[in-house]
């Protein structure tokens, strides 16, 4: 095997003395007009375009961030909408419960279970227990209690009761009293799950 050979002296590792050393570029270019320095920090290009990315020196991406918006060109409403909709990673939802116009939920048991066949159906009526009538779920239930109401109460009496205990625990109308406000929290709260079960 020959050392000296010409193939040998092209993979060289180290230069030869006097010969000057090639340094490579490090990363991307920056994309800024008229800029020569590196693009070693990434900006996003834009709504409908994720996943794309500018390439900046620490200078022009500062300057590009100060001005970036997002929302750009959406109205309002549509920005309400987009936020809304982030909340639940812009995916399709369902409210809880029975969905209408499905027989298979419809005839299922008090929990929701899907019961097509209806088993759960005949094996109440071999054991003689009537279906369950009640038109509240047990944590609209718990919020009719929190607010002292029983299941009979109407959509009217709902609010009445609602706006009367609100009038009496808000320290603006206590004279300034915040020993109650947990319970107000919790009135709040309640009153919030019985207008999303359409109860009030």
């Amino acid at each position: 095997m020959n050392l000296n050979s010409p193939i040998f002296d092209k993979i060289r590792v180290k230069p030869k003395v006097g010969q000057p050393v090639r340094v490579e570029a490090a990363g991307p270019p920056c994309e800024h007009p008229g800029c020569d320095k590196l693009g070693e920090h990434r900006a996003p290009k834009g709504r409908l375009r994720e996943g794309q990315y500018y390439c900046f020196c620490i200078e022009h991406v500062r300057e590009y961030n100060a001005t970036y918006n997002y929302f750009k060109g959406m109205t309002d409403d549509d920005v309400a909408s987009f936020q809304k909709d982030a909340v639940i990673g812009h995916r399709p939802t369902w409210t809880m419960g029975a969905r209408e116009g499905d027989q298979g939920f419809a005839a299922g048991t008090a929990t929701g279970t899907p019961d097509p066949m209806g088993p759960f159906r005949r094996a109440r009526r071999r054991a003689g227990t009537p279906p369950p009538t009640s038109r509240v779920n047990i944590a609209a239930r718990r919020s009719l209690a929190t607010l002292g109401l029983d299941e009979s109460a109407d959509a009217q009496t709902i609010r009445a009761r609602y706006k009367e205990l609100v009038k009496r625990l808000h320290p603006d109308a206590n004279g300034g009293d915040r020993s109650q406000e947990e319970k107000l929290r919790e009135i709040i709260h309640a009153y919030k799950q019985l207008r999303s079960a359409k109860l009030a």
